[in-house]
């Protein structure tokens, strides 16, 4: 058993580490979460952060877009030329992502200044191709209504998680610990 941990010392110390980073910033985010009800932004500072920014992109292609909370539930609704398209709730936020962006540079890190400014520049462009994917989503809808359940279901998932799946791949292949290692 203990030649076993000392062949795989380096999966053992990624998974350990990502566990342990994901599990504390989720925690965090729980902590967050519980504390911004009732706050002036609905349904937290993020998520309405996200919503309005969205409105103001989307008013920025030249759609006429409004966005409201939601009064039955803790989102916020996007409205373009008066008809009532998506909702912006809590999960498109991209925290989650950030979340496991985060845990995943850590588990790899690399020399302190460039896991910390990979970190930042990376949680960063998540952040804003976020945004763009849902005010994309929401043009599409707008446009194909038909196409709602495998955009949202598929297309931009794919989107979000196969950029973050990009980061992290040249992430390994340029600057954590793992390309010492190889060379």
């Amino acid at each position: 058993m203990k030649e076993l941990f000392v062949k795989y010392k380096a999966v053992i110390k990624f998974i350990l580490t990502f566990l342990l980073v994901y599990g504390f910033f989720s925690v965090l985010y729980y902590f967050y979460l519980e504390f911004s009800e009732g706050s002036k932004f609905y349904p937290d500072y993020l998520t309405h952060l996200v919503a309005k920014q969205t409105e103001s992109m989307l008013n920025t292609f030249g759609y006429n877009t409004q966005v409201f909370p939601h009064p039955d539930e803790l989102s916020m609704k996007v409205i373009v030329n008066g008809k009532y398209l998506a909702r912006v709730i809590e999960g498109c936020n991209a925290a989650s992502v950030i979340i496991l962006f985060v845990s995943f540079i850590i588990a790899f890190s690399g020399k302190l200044k460039n896991t910390l400014l990979f970190i930042l520049s990376g949680s960063v462009l998540i952040y804003a191709a976020n945004l763009l994917r849902i005010t994309l989503f929401t043009i599409a809808i707008y446009h194909y209504p038909e196409k709602q359940d495998i955009l949202h279901d598929v297309a931009f998932p794919v989107a979000i998680y196969g950029f973050v799946f990009l980061l992290w791949i040249f992430w390994v292949n340029q600057f954590s610990n793992l390309k010492k290692k190889r060379e």
